[in-house]
């Protein structure tokens, strides 16, 4: 078992991170402080480089290199901010994902393309009002009207809504209870019928906007359909993939408070010495290390496990367990990042209360840290438990 990169992975990963750190840090600050996306020109920049399709196919303008590739490149952005990271979750394990795996070839030539360029971001639009963490729970219906189907219903908490051209919609195709009768579509915002609500104001993802969405007799085409009725389970399995970056973006923000702090606590003097030679902060960074090395270690055994499972997907248990990790360490390695820079921590100038306020996100986003303690023990028994009885 060898944990070394290759020399192409090691190279990837440099290519981004000298692409994050020279070109992305002021960008960064400045959607932060208003709370703006990605501009469309910079979005060009991350096609041109690669960045959007490192694990998506040639034909559609990737790479066509594999899952743990991905992760290594949004690492690398997320270690400046989420919010700079976010178009490249979007792209490579996120929504667009669902739409290589499932979607016909005619719809996967016409947006994946637009995506790798970064001509257009496609956002995934799954909960509801009375519908989160019960998924199955969703109202939101779309009946077959000739070659369309008519789309109603309202959607929460979407992130990148207004922004993205299209939404990945989790719907009720037919009649059928629970799951049966679930699977999605794909919409573009420009169509009749499709509003937003208003941003909304949040602790933190700032640069990234969540808004409500409405949609009222959306005429769908047929070949926007990307997963039929009875096609839940489907849509789940490609989340083992969105759970390792939702990871990777936990683990960003984690391993940048590090490298932070280390750089700090050796500028930073107190009684004539900088603050790393004092014991208390010594046990503080190797705390911080610890619990970045071991989350990167299940994201990435999680990614490089996955062409080993069926469909070339990471498995439900291994990125159950990441991502809860990883969402419960960025609250605290970020929280002793802030400690040790005392004041300085605390200033919004120096960003690190910024990485605690996004550390939080991400146990909420994607399936709640206590959803995938749910996963593991499913995994663990082998069987899935009934919620509602």
């Amino acid at each position: 078992m060898d944990f070394r990169l290759s020399e192409d992975q090691r190279e990837l990963q440099e290519a981004a991170r000298r692409f994050a750190q020279g070109e992305l840090v002021d960008l960064a600050r400045e959607m932060e402080e208003k709370d703006i996306q990605v501009p469309a020109e910079m979005m060009r920049r991350y096609g041109e480089l690669g960045f959007l399709g490192v694990n998506l196919p040639e034909r559609y303008g990737g790479l066509g290199l594999g899952h743990l590739e991905a992760l290594l490149v949004l690492e690398q952005f997320a270690i400046v901010s989420n919010a700079v990271a976010f178009p490249v979750f979007e792209a490579l394990v996120g929504p667009v994902r669902t739409v290589e795996r499932f979607g016909s070839d005619a719809l996967k030539a016409a947006i994946i393309p637009q995506v790798t360029a970064g001509e257009a971001t496609v956002a995934v639009s799954m909960s509801e009002p009375e519908a989160g963490t019960a998924l199955t729970d969703l109202t939101t219906h779309a009946a077959l009207d000739g070659d369309h189907f008519v789309l109603n219903g309202s959607k929460r908490w979407t992130s990148g809504a207004g922004h993205a051209r299209y939404y990945v919609v989790y719907t009720r195709l037919s009649d059928a209870p629970g799951a049966k009768g679930i699977g999605a579509l794909l919409v573009d915002r420009e169509w009749e019928g499709v509003s937003f609500g208003k941003r909304e104001e949040l602790m933190g993802f700032r640069g990234i906007a969540t808004r409500d969405i409405t949609f009222e007799d959306v005429r769908v085409p047929k070949d926007n359909l990307v997963v039929g009725a009875g096609g839940f389970g489907k849509l789940m399995s490609a989340f083992g993939l969105e759970r390792c970056g939702n990871a990777t973006q936990s683990l960003g923000l984690a391993a940048g408070a590090l490298e932070q702090a280390k750089a700090y606590v050796q500028e930073r003097k107190a009684f004539g010495k900088p603050i790393v030679d004092f014991q208390a902060v010594q046990l503080r960074l190797a705390e911080m290390a610890m619990q970045v090395e071991a989350a990167r270690l299940l994201i990435y055994r999680a990614a490089a496990n996955a062409a080993h499972q069926d469909g070339g997907l990471p498995s439900v248990y291994e990125s159950s367990v990441a991502k809860c990790f990883a969402n419960e360490i960025v609250r605290s390695v970020t929280a002793n990042g802030l400690q040790v820079m005392g004041g300085y921590g605390y200033h919004k100038d120096y960003g690190m209360e910024q990485r605690v306020r996004d550390g939080f996100a991400w146990g909420i986003a994607g399936g709640t840290t206590d959803v995938q303690r749910i996963n593991i023990a499913a995994a663990l028994i082998g069987r899935r438990f009934d919620q509602r009885s």
